[in-house]
């Protein structure tokens, strides 16, 4: 019972609490529980347990961690119990500032020294490779393989396995991959595919309960007799009784690693409670269940309520849990790095039964083979030569090269040899599994489609790729009386008219008062505002400006249409001298409608496309080889033997425009594929490694490039031809916006300050008029007639020699109707 003065500090312990390392661990934590506060009752803190079972599921996991935190408000949580769980609830807690504390989230994926709030009270599994490495290195074993769950904890080690077991020379051919939900039946039928193999030895990385069922599978299938060796990670034997009472009938003569501990009073005063928890009623306890797990969870318990009493003073948890050191019932406990520090590994046999491998070191396991297509063209890809006058096979190619990369990228050695497959198809799987058995993987310029996935699993794509149609060009000969309005848009020529006519307008207004040359009848002003507007086009004006205004606005005009008429002379003169290429069909819709023939590449899942997508009769199909013969067919036409268009993925339909880059040209839509790939068998525990290594290759851009320029001649995408098969497009209003912008704002500010200066002059008579008995309009009737009235300083005659000004007379206006006497004051611009 806690005392008034001590603190409760609320700590969650979250487990499976219906697995057999949950409940043995909660069992052990209950038990430290007490033994810490009987042994510490002046303490002033004490840790107040909420337990959550997680159900064996991730999800549930980190929604009872969120509830521990969220609701419960704990410091820290006991758990979870697999790497799985774990990784989610460690983001939980760095969100939230909330030390995670497992003993049993073994994986090296989750780094204690690089995720903030993790702390792992058990030695990390990479702890154990270089005992595995020295087993493996004893015996002379030159071969294994690995067999491990499909799970964050089997994934994590891997990795680490092969290198130390390189380091000694021994070599991982094979793996495999069992899911930790896979049926009995399941595992037979792995068990029996790895019996099919030559090696003889088997490393198991797996936890207790899929361990057990593995090694049931095993001696059902009969290969737990002698000439099988038997290997398992500590991840196993570290659920096995540490003292070696405990005996499992079906893993005799198995090798195994683990964590030594180190026999102690603490340790063997605890086994004894721990048996008699059985005689106190406790019948749910196995006196035999106890694990090295257990333990840890034991001394997990002791550690953090030790460093809750520290932590008070200190003010932070996760700095007291890092320095706690005692002596716990697993031994030394000293976090290093954030985690429990290695002790000494031991090897020990179940039930110490010599391992026997009659004939192993000398048997060596059967080569991978990969199937590469023999090619009739397009041997920048894949080419396969046979060299006299040994008649070997000589391999070579973009794709080839690529692979032997991705070989050396693999985090493991493979053996492999190439098998050459006359049938191009037989890499696709379109023949199903008898061809595809002829070999382990197939190694070519393979594309991604559907129907292949049923025979095969692909890698990342090495290459992108499509299908797109190309057809020939064609001369241009359409040359029309009409050609010379094709320079320009519609938009453009109406937008400059417009503009021609606001010029000429606003000219007009500005040298109609004072200028002979835009007076006159009605018509004959319309007419100056017209002749003078395009006059200008051809700079053919003769008028003479006398207005500084009206010469502003003609001196931007003109720039303007200097412009327009050089881009419109150099579009028309380029029209009229390059002859331009066309293609011969722009869709598909056109070749389907005259029933043209077409072609694709021989032995191609494009033909399916043609078929099925884009509805061509069978019929008007026909397969081609080499970029040659589609030179040759499209120069024929569909007329003379040949075709109207070759359809194609892009990598290919680029080398061919690469050698054949005039008077061809890719027009309609491209149909995206998933590009090519290299074809695995299905579920090949390889895909993911090749994958990665291929994704390794793609970021290397100098590599990859440089293997592209080897074979494509410095470019796999052909130059630019849009220059040459394309018309010379018009010039339209977008070009010459900003001109037109200027023009637009230089003839209204002229028109406004003329205004402006108009109405000025005539202030003293508008200050003179009644406006309430003068209505609007009649105003402005007025005032345009006074407009249109000649200027005191007129010029009557406006030839390029002279310029004759009238004198400065006086005029008096009556405006009878409102009485209202105007005069003119002298005015001059």
């Amino acid at each position: 019972m806690a005392t008034a003065r001590e603190v409760m500090i609320p700590i969650g312990v979250l487990l499976d609490l219906n697995s057999p390392i949950g409940s043995m661990a909660n069992s052990c934590i209950w038990i430290a529980y007490h033994d810490f506060y009987e042994q510490h009752p002046g303490f002033r803190t004490r840790l107040d347990l909420r337990t959550r079972d997680s159900d064996r599921d991730t999800v549930t996991a980190a929604y009872a961690a969120s509830d521990l935190i969220s609701k419960e408000k704990v410091k820290a949580i006991i758990g979870p119990q697999t790497s799985e769980q774990a990784r989610f609830v460690i983001n939980l807690g760095r969100e939230h500032n909330i030390p995670i504390i497992s003993f049993s989230a073994t994986s090296p994926s989750l780094s204690a020294t690089r995720t903030r709030m993790f702390i792992r009270t058990a030695p990390n599994d990479s702890s154990q490779v270089k005992a595995i490495a020295a087993i493996a290195e004893s015996y002379g074993w030159r071969e294994l393989i690995i067999v491990y769950e499909n799970t964050e904890y089997g994934n994590g080690l891997v990795p680490h396995l092969v290198d130390a077991l390189e380091a000694v020379d021994t070599k991982v051919p094979f793996r495999s991959v069992i899911d930790p939900n896979s049926d009995e039946s399941h595992i037979v039928e792995e068990l029996e595919r790895l019996k099919q193999k030559s090696i003889r030895v088997f490393l198991v990385h797996m936890r207790g309960e899929h361990g057990s069922r593995l090694f049931s599978a095993a001696e059902k299938v009969g290969m737990m007799s002698e000439g099988y060796g038997w290997v398992v990670t500590q991840g196993l034997s570290s659920q096995l009784d540490p003292s070696g009472s405990e005996r499992v009938e079906n893993m005799q003569g198995v090798l195994g690693v683990r964590p030594k501990v180190r026999k102690s009073e603490k340790l063997e005063d605890f086994k004894k409670r721990w048996k008699a928890l059985s005689v106190k009623g406790h019948e749910e306890i196995n006196i035999n269940s106890m694990t090295l797990f257990g333990l840890w969870a034991y001394d997990t318990m002791w550690a953090l309520a030790m460093a809750a009493e520290n932590a008070s003073g200190c003010g932070s948890l996760v700095s007291a849990i890092m320095a706690t050191k005692f002596e716990g019932v697993s031994g030394d406990f000293d976090l290093k790095g954030g985690e429990l520090e290695a002790s000494v590994v031991e090897v020990f046999n179940v039930i110490l039964k010599q391992p026997v491998w009659p004939g192993y070191t000398t048997d060596e396991p059967p080569m991978l083979r990969f199937g590469v297509p023999v090619r009739k063209g397009f041997t920048e890809f894949v080419k396969v030569e046979r060299v006299f006058p040994s008649n070997a096979t000589k391999i070579s190619g973009f794709v080839v090269d690529v692979f032997l990369e991705a070989v050396k990228a693999l985090p493991f050695p493979i053996s492999y040899e190439f098998i050459p497959l006359d049938n191009y198809e037989a890499l696709g799987g379109s023949h199903g599994d008898k061809n595809s058995r002829e070999f382990d993987a197939g190694v070519g310029d393979v594309s991604i489609v559907y129907y292949r996935t049923n025979y095969f699993d692909f890698t990342l794509p090495y290459l992108e790729s499509g299908v797109s149609m190309v057809v020939s060009m064609k001369h241009d000969q359409r040359r029309n009386m009409w050609i010379f309005l094709k320079p320009l848009s519609w938009g453009l020529w109406l937008t400059t008219g417009a503009a021609l006519v606001l010029t000429g307008f606003v000219v007009w207004f500005l040298e109609h008062r004072s200028n002979a040359a835009f007076s006159g009848t009605p018509d004959q002003q319309l007419g100056i505002v017209f002749w003078f507007s395009f006059s200008t086009l051809v700079f053919a004006h003769r008028e003479r400006l006398v207005s500084n205004w009206s010469r502003f606005v003609l001196i931007v005009w003109v720039f303007v249409v200097l412009i327009i008429t050089q881009s419109y002379t150099a579009s028309l003169a380029s029209m009229l001298t390059i002859e331009s290429l066309r293609p011969e069909f722009i869709d598909i819709k056109e070749i389907k409608r005259n029933n043209y023939f077409v072609g694709y590449q021989n032995q191609s899942f494009v033909k399916t496309i043609l078929i099925n997508q884009l509805g061509f009769s069978e019929s008007r199909l026909k397969a081609y080889n080499t970029p040659e013969e589609y030179h040759e067919a499209l120069s024929k036409g569909t007329n003379n033997g040949g075709v109207a268009a070759i359809f194609d993925e892009t990598p290919y339909i680029n080398v061919f425009l690469s050698k054949y880059d005039v008077g061809y040209a890719v027009v309609g839509p491209i149909y995206k594929t998933n590009g090519f790939a290299f074809a695995f068998h299905r579920k090949s525990p390889l895909v993911s490694y090749f994958s990665r290594a291929i994704l390794n290759i793609i970021e290397d851009r100098d590599k990859f490039e440089g293997i592209k320029n080897k074979y494509f001649l410095t470019r796999i995408v052909p130059k630019d031809q849009s220059a040459s098969t394309a018309d010379s497009p018009s010039l339209t209003v977008k070009s010459f916006a900003g001109l037109f912008i200027v023009t637009i704002i230089t003839s209204f500010l002229s028109f406004l300050f003329y205004v402006f200066s108009f109405l000025y002059s005539q202030r003293s008579t508008l200050r003179s008029i009644n406006y309430e008995q003068t209505s609007f309009w009649s105003l402005v009737v007025h005032i345009v007639k006074h407009f249109d009235r000649k200027h005191n300083s007129f010029h009557p005659t406006m030839d390029r020699s002279q310029s004759r000004v009238q004198p400065t007379r006086s005029l008096e206006t009556t405006y009878h109707s409102n009485v209202v006497t105007l005069n003119e004051d002298t005015y001059s611009m």
